[in-house]
């Protein structure tokens, strides 16, 4: 099982890569293509999909967070220690310190901008 430390930089790592890949204008290009490749067909429910994954803070930080979970349990010889369950609620404690994080950003900008 993950330590406090652990859960606390990868929650910031996860809140962090979600917010590259949601927001930051290094990935505008890409997710520009990807709006495109929708518009062509907006009717296919996968296209949808992708779309909405892109657009989503907390549909892409569940994924990225449980990439960056299993990376780290892999690469520091976790993986195999714990139950595969231990595993899932860790993915959902990473992703919610992450969201946490994000929501915090979200109002703090919101107090910011009036």
């Amino acid at each position: 099982m993950i330590s406090i430390p652990e859960l606390v930089v990868l929650a910031a790592a996860g809140y962090r890569a979600t917010q590259l890949a949601v927001h930051d204008t290094i990935l505008d290009a890409a997710r520009a293509r990807v709006f495109e490749w929708h518009s062509r067909k907006t009717d296919s429910p996968v296209r949808t999909a992708a779309v909405t994954l892109i657009t989503c803070p907390y549909c892409m930080g569940w994924w990225i967070s449980g990439a960056l979970l299993a990376t780290w349990l892999l690469v520091t010889g976790q993986f195999g220690k714990a139950p595969l369950v231990v595993h899932g609620i860790e993915w959902f404690a990473v992703a919610g310190t992450a969201v946490l994080a994000n929501r915090v950003d979200d109002t703090l900008g919101e107090v910011g901008n009036r």
